[in-house]
This record gives structure tokens, C-alpha cells and sequence, in this order.
């Protein structure tokens, strides 16, 4: 019988670890100790969800520390990089506008940048004509160290243009020099836009502008070229939307650091603080705001001038000098050289043509900042001339 029982228990099947039909008391117990499938998966999920967990908090980190640390670093760097011997200028409607005057004596010269730059361009050549009379440079409204207002009621010739277009920078500029008590008539120097609002300035205040040098002017018909305007606002104006979003996030001070981007201007005699100033307004969205709008609205400001020229003439007693380079910019293609430097010539021929015409040689648009000692030397000229008429009267 023994031998028997334990026959029958060696046949007895052995029940699997983990079977289905268990009654529901015991479910709970074989829960904990066999997961079935779907158990895996979720298991397996937790130990992925930490590690995603990671990743986001990193990225999140990325995303909004950068942007907290650069505006912490703009508020502290406004104060300390702006140049001691410049001053900030009320000139109504709670706006500033940041002005550098050095040297004395008449005629007093003021300096207007090219398109989307600060006046810091203007400093070698500033210095060099200081030495012979007064000598200005500005920031216009929103560019380096000046600041920009935005309101919906404003006064006077304000209502009248858009900001960032030359006629709202010319009557800044206007309102500038009765606050600042410059004296005129004045010698008036522009490059590019600045170029543009030179003329302007020149024809509706035409009692206070003696002398008008342009340097390298933008030639209104260029705009009127297909290859002139998809460079302009297809690349040139992409480019500095796309760098100020890059400085709005942070990221162009995070560049600058790891010294993977530049400052624009380079070269020898450039002192430290001109290149903290450079790596500032690369790294502040408000200035490069300002960039943007100058070159968006180049056309309005064009627009703006045209119709000035219709009913205001130039004083038959305001010079006009024209200096350009006689390099092509290498920056640019062969064919969009061509075409500025044709419609400069159809510019000057129609527009001015009792203009002196002064051809640089070794130097393109860039000459202000390249070439000042060459610049410098022909404005010293004009300067004298114009010393030489003042005395006489």
C-alpha cells in the first residue's frame, strides 16, 4: 500500500508557478510574486521615466537659466560699459539719447553711423578731428547706450513718422542738438543710413548745416533691383532677426564666451572696453531690436527723404562731399557690387552733381573703422576750409 501512495504521488502533475485560473483570493498573492505582462511593461517604464525626468530638468535649465543670466549681466554692464565721456540727454517725451562730444572749437562736426551700428565706429576718426575742433557722436534711439520709448501719443513732427525711419531719427538728432546747445551751422558726417539722415537734416534744417559729407550712401535706385533686395531682406535683415532671438534666449553670450562668435568690428588699435561694448550690444536683445527695425523700414525711410527733396532744396551755401572707396566689398558678390556702385554714380551725377567726389583708394565701405587715419585726414581738410570762411566773415 505504501509502495503504492507514493507511486501515485511521483504521477501527481506539479501545478506551474503562475496559473491563470487561480481562484481570486489567491490572485493577489501571485500579483506580487509573478508580474504578468503588462506588469513588465509598466515596470520597465518607471525605470525609464527617471532618466526622462533628467533630460527635461537639464533642458528646462538650458532653456531658462541662459536668459536670466544675460539680462542679470545687461542690467550690471549698461551702467559699466557706457563711456565715461558721454552723456545722456534728455530730449523730451521721456527719451534719452546718448551724446559724446570731444574737443573744441568751430565748426562743430557731428557724426551719424551707418545702418543698425552704435557711434563707437566713429571713435578713431572722433578723436583725430577732435584735435582740431568739436567734435560729436550719438547713438540713435535704440542703438547702444541710447534708449527707445514706445508710446502711442507723441508730439510735433513725431506724429508724423514711424520710429526707426529717418524722419523720426532726424527730429531726435534736431531735438538733440537744442537740448545739448551745439552750435551751428554744423559740419554734418553720415555713412549709410546715416548718410541718408544727413540729407534729410540737411534739407529740412538747411540753416544749420554748413557742410554735408557723405561716405559711402546708400543709393535709393539699388532698392529698386531684384538681386539689392533679396540680399537685403531675405539675408542681411534674416541674419539680425535670427541674432536677436539668439540674444533674447542667451545664447549670443554663451557664443561670445566660448569665443565660438566675434564682435563685427576687429582689428588693430581696438581697445578692450570697445570690445566689451561690441560683446554688450551682441548680447542685448533691445539694441538689436532696434538693428532689425532700421533695416526693415529702409525703404520708408527712403521714401521719407524722396519727398523731402521735392519741396525742400539744399541751401545753394551747404557743401556736399562724397567719398567712397575704390575697393569692392568683400562681403559682398561681385554682383551686388556692381550694383551699388553704379547707382552711387547715377546718385551723385543727378542728385549732387556739384559734389566733391573723393575716391579712396585701398579702402571699401568699411573704411570708417579700417581706414579712420585716411577719413580723418580728408574731413581735417574740409574742417580747415570751412575755419578759413567762418574767419573771413
Amino acid at each position: 500500500m505504501r509502495a503504492a501512495l507514493r507511486r501515485r504521488q511521483q504521477h501527481v502533475p506539479t501545478q506551474p508557478p503562475c496559473v491563470a485560473s487561480q481562484p481570486a483570493a489567491q490572485k493577489n498573492n501571485t500579483d506580487q510574486v509573478c508580474p504578468t505582462e503588462s506588469n513588465r511593461e509598466s515596470s520597465s517604464q518607471l525605470r525609464v521615466c527617471p532618466r526622462l525626468f533628467s533630460v527635461l530638468k537639464y533642458l528646462l535649465l538650458m532653456l531658462v537659466i541662459p536668459p536670466f543670466l544675460n539680462y542679470a549681466s545687461l542690467q550690471r554692464e549698461g551702467t559699466l560699459l557706457q563711456p565715461q565721456e558721454g552723456e545722456l540727454v534728455d530730449i523730451g517725451l521721456g527719451q534719452k539719447l546718448y551724446l559724446n562730444c570731444q574737443g573744441k572749437g568751430h565748426p562743430l562736426v557731428i557724426f551719424d553711423a551707418p545702418t543698425g551700428m552704435s557711434s563707437d565706429v566713429w571713435l578713431w576718426i572722433q578723436k583725430d578731428v577732435s584735435q582740431l575742433t568739436q567734435a560729436c557722436i550719438y547713438d540713435r534711439a535704440g542703438l547702444g547706450f541710447s534708449k527707445r520709448i514706445f508710446q502711442n501719443e507723441t508730439t510735433g513732427l513725431n506724429t508724423l513718422w514711424r520710429g526707426s525711419t529717418t524722419g523720426r531719427m532726424v527730429d531726435d538728432l534736431h531735438r538733440l542738438v537744442k537740448e545739448a546747445k551745439l552750435n551751428s551751422p554744423f559740419i554734418f558726417v553720415g555713412s549709410e543710413l546715416g548718410a541718408l539722415n544727413a540729407r534729410f537734416y540737411a534739407h529740412i534744417h538747411n540753416w544749420e548745416v554748413s557742410d554735408l559729407v557723405l561716405i559711402d550712401p546708400i543709393p535709393e535706385e539699388a532698392f529698386m533691383e531684384d538681386v539689392w533686395v533679396q540680399y537685403w531682406y531675405k539675408e542681411l535683415l534674416s541674419y539680425h532677426q535670427t541674432q536677436q532671438f539668439s540674444a533674447a534666449i542667451g545664447l549670443n553670450r554663451m557664443l561670445l564666451i566660448a569665443g565660438l562668435v566675434q564682435p563685427p568690428v576687429m582689428g588693430e588699435n581696438i581697445s578692450e572696453d570697445f570690445i566689451r561694448r561690441q560683446k554688450y550690444l551682441l548680447s542685448n536683445p533691445a539694441h538689436l531690436s532696434a538693428v532689425v527695425d532700421e533695416h526693415f523700414f529702409i525703404n520708408e525711410s527712403i521714401s521719407q527723404v524722396r519727398d523731402i527733396l521735392k519741396f525742400k532744396p539744399l541751401s545753394s551755401t551747404t557743401t556736399v562731399t562724397v567719398i567712397t572707396g575704390d575697393h569692392y566689398d568683400e562681403q559682398l558678390s561681385d554682383s551686388l557690387n556692381k550694383v551699388v556702385t553704379q547707382f552711387q554714380q547715377q546718385f551723385i551725377a543727378q542728385g549732387y552733381p556739384s559734389a566733391k567726389w573723393i575716391k579712396m583708394k585701398g579702402t571699401d565701405r568699411r573704411m570708417i573703422y579700417r581706414n579712420p587715419k585716411d577719413v580723418a585726414k580728408q574731413l581735417k581738410k574740409l574742417i580747415s576750409k570751412r575755419k578759413v570762411k567762418q574767419e573771413s566773415q
